[in-house]
């Protein structure tokens, strides 16, 4: 989630707090960097009327550790966006809580440096959904918002050596990238700006327990896996 700012560029401003036993103000800069990084990485521009206009993502990010479900609760900025990590994750992976939201769960061991995972899951917060075709077998660098399980050629596999599909033979997702079509689908161009801001994305403010405190029974698995 954000707000977008329209001048002679359009500016996508996002705010990233991280909470959580695992949580540390390195992982929280290494999640900005990279998100802020990988998206601005394609320098995209789209059409914004007659005028091609360049597109630029301004990440900043807070390690709040006190932080009280209260505060996320009621939270009226588009800017911020909430995610808890911790070393254990019910179903073994990072989510967040819907296509357009500014909530989710990270496990650590996913935001290895390079991992691609906070830019992928920052692009669920934008409202991008995993693509329907996962067999790109064929066209090269696989777009930042595959999820794992991915049929890609084999230098982009986690062992180039494996057939596709068995275990090693799909996409590594440190091979992930974010594509000027990745931007191209935000339909920034779309939003309804007044006085040159518009928000992209919608407040879900949820507020994560830690899930090892949770019994499987009890989970509700989000829709929106990495």
């Amino acid at each position: 989630m954000g707000i977008v700012e329209y001048d002679t560029e359009l500016i996508v401003f996002s705010h990233i707090i991280s909470y959580g036993n695992a949580a540390t103000p390195g992982i929280t800069e290494q999640m900005r960097e990279e998100i802020e990084s990988m998206w601005n990485e394609p320098q995209a521009t789209i059409r914004m009327g007659s005028e091609a206009v360049r597109v630029i993502f301004k990440i900043t990010a807070s390690h709040q550790p006190n932080i009280q479900p209260i505060e996320i609760y009621q939270n009226l900025d588009p800017r911020n966006n909430y995610f808890r990590v911790e070393e254990f994750a019910h179903g073994n992976i990072s989510f967040v809580d819907g296509l357009g939201c500014n909530s989710g769960y990270f496990k650590l061991e996913n935001l290895y440096q390079g991992s691609t995972t906070a830019a992928h899951e920052y692009g669920h917060t934008l409202g991008l959904d995993h693509p329907r075709d996962l067999d790109i077998r064929g066209e090269g660098v696989p777009g930042i918002m595959y999820p794992r399980g991915t049929l890609v050629d084999p230098p982009f596999q986690y062992d180039p050596l494996k057939p596709a599909g068995v275990t090693g033979g799909t996409m590594h997702p440190m091979y992930r990238r974010v594509k000027e079509k990745d931007i191209s689908r935000l339909n920034l161009q779309r939003l309804e700006f007044e006085n040159n801001k518009a928000i992209i994305g919608e407040f879900t403010n949820v507020y994560h327990w830690d899930h090892a405190q949770i019994p499987p029974e009890q989970f509700m698995r989000p829709p929106i896996y990495g």
